[in-house]
């Protein structure tokens, strides 16, 4: 698949980053940032520069394994461009993340949560995209109690949970230029994207059962 294939450039190409701005980091790196954009952690060096790459690579190759071992792999060959384009999506996110703890460490200003929050919000779009085209599997999307065991309320909680995640994407962008406590708004958000469709998903199986 071509998104694999980038998926790897980019994994090589934070690598090199890594290598060519080691000499140039501090022995302690900032790499954690509070609500307020204020440093409030530190790595080593090593693991300030490697971490985010090395974790990339493990994550590639989890999702690759995932269709290889997933009971049901036909369903997952079924949106298999959705999913391949999850997996790119994800290492451009992770690589994005990179890119922004580097430019803070070599002494450029900026606010780096609203950049991370406008990242995360195209992360899930895309995740959205994906949860509507999804099929029935083991490992990837909403996977409950009932949406395993039934093909239809699988569907109708995917399509939900989608359009949630999307609409979730499109506030969370708005949001960073319209709220400030912009952190907490984002909290509440995800954790009702997440919630809605888990119940949705039980009584839309209830009803099937009672039918």
């Amino acid at each position: 698949m071509w998104q694999n294939k980038i998926s790897i450039i980019i994994i090589l190409v934070s690598f090199l980053i890594g290598i060519y701005f080691y000499p140039q980091m501090p022995d302690r790196m900032a790499s954690h940032w509070n609500i307020r954009s204020e440093v409030d952690g530190y790595l080593p060096k090593f693991w300030g520069l490697f971490l985010i790459p090395l974790v990339s690579l493990v994550m590639f190759d989890l999702f690759l394994l995932i269709p290889k071992i997933d009971p049901l792999k036909k369903n997952i060959k079924k949106f298999e461009k959705y999913y391949y384009g999850f997996i790119l999506i994800m290492i451009v996110f992770l690589f994005y993340t990179y890119m922004l703890t580097i430019e803070a460490n070599i002494g450029l200003k900026f606010n780096i949560g609203m950049f991370l929050i406008s990242g995360m919000s195209l992360l899930f779009f895309y995740i959205g995209v994906m949860l509507e085209n999804s099929k029935r599997n083991w490992f990837i999307g909403i996977r409950t109690p009932w949406t395993l065991q039934n093909d239809k309320v699988w569907k109708k909680t995917h399509k939900l949970g989608g359009k949630l995640f999307k609409i979730s994407a499109i506030t969370i962008l708005v949001g960073i230029f319209l709220a400030e406590n912009i952190f907490w708004f984002i909290m509440v958000l995800i954790f009702l994207t997440v919630i809605i469709p888990i119940v949705y998903s039980y009584i839309i199986y209830k009803r099937q059962k009672e039918d």
